[in-house]
């Protein structure tokens, strides 16, 4: 089944390369790509070549590799927490970056500091979520949960206060375009960003992906079994939040994929993380590559990911109750 995402992945960028205003046939899309690599005859005209390697090319595998990052840490925290319900953003880390970037906005500091200062501001918001956790006598996952939604209800205030006091007829609509998500302006640099840290991050969580297994047996029976939970989990977190942080950064905050897509995952492969977690990367990636093919040509304008991710998310969380309950 992981072989079938995979190959499902790769099908869809090709589709997702050629579909556009300027239509251009997957065969021919396939020949411009292995033609950077082998000699092949070559049947395209430049613009073709143009449009394939530098107008689509970055978005699509943008939206691959943040779609995997945001689905990896979404079944990684649903994994260590027990708890199906919870999203990359738990601990605030999108709240963060959010305010991050609104600040960089105001401020006019261009692309790159916009995605330093939501980066920063993500990894920023997940360490105070730990400091406040740690005044509970208690080193419990619960008070690390109730402290990240402390957190985000403080940024998510501040995000608005930012808003709020933008100016209206620049300021605020980058500002509430960029909270909505796009991998419009992803280009190659944002690809050599974000490339380590899926290889580095996501490579830990999957290496890690049996004992996550044991964390979502419960803390004291992992503890029972030899596992360190407390370092454990910290190094989950860590890798989970410079997944998301980044992804954030790049593209923006991106709704449900962290929630759903995992729960996706258990259906196909079923709830052993062995399983879950790659499957779930793939999955993500998948799912955001037809999002963005989606939002750039249901319309003449290109809409919001959030807003696609947000209807095809909540219908997915619907169907997947009502299977359930149908099983029951």
């Amino acid at each position: 089944m992981l072989v079938v995402l995979a190959v499902l992945c790769v099908l869809a960028v090709l589709f997702s390369l050629g579909v556009g205003r300027f239509f251009i046939p997957p065969d021919t899309v396939f020949g411009i790509i292995i033609g950077q690599w082998f000699p092949v005859e070559q049947t395209w005209d430049a613009l073709a070549q143009n449009v394939v390697l530098n107008t689509r090319m970055p978005r699509v595998l943008g939206a691959l590799l943040v779609g995997a990052a945001l689905s990896l840490s979404g079944a990684t925290y649903q994994g260590i927490f027990k708890n199906p319900l919870v999203s990359p953003d738990l601990l605030g880390v999108s709240s963060g970056a959010c305010v991050g970037a609104s600040l960089a906005i105001m401020a006019h500091t261009g692309a790159l500091g916009i995605q330093v200062a939501a980066f920063s501001c993500g990894i920023v918001a997940v360490l105070l979520s730990v400091a406040i956790s740690k005044l509970f006598r208690q080193d419990s996952a619960l008070a690390l949960v109730l402290s990240g939604i402390v957190v985000g209800g403080l940024f998510s205030a501040v995000l608005s206060l930012c808003q709020y006091v933008a100016n209206v007829y620049e300021e605020l609509a980058q500002i509430v375009f960029w909270t909505m998500g796009s991998v419009k302006f992803v280009d190659a640099v944002d690809l050599w960003t974000l490339l380590p840290v899926i290889v580095v991050f996501g490579g830990i969580l999957i290496a890690l992906r049996w004992r996550v297994n044991l964390l979502s047996l419960g803390e004291s029976e992992a503890s029972t079994l030899g596992v360190n939970v407390k370092l454990l989990r910290g190094l989950t977190i860590v890798c989970s939040t410079a997944l998301t942080a980044c992804a954030v950064s790049i593209t923006g905050s991106i709704g449900w994929i962290g929630l759903i897509i995992p729960h996706v995952g258990r259906l196909v492969v079923g709830s052993d993380n062995n399983f879950l977690l790659p499957a779930s990367a793939l999955l993500g990636g998948l799912f955001l590559v037809v999002v963005d093919t989606l939002a750039r040509n249901l319309s003449s304008s290109e809409i919001p990911l959030s807003i696609i991710t947000g209807i095809l998310g909540a219908a997915l969380f619907v169907a997947i109750i009502a299977r359930r309950r149908m099983q029951l």
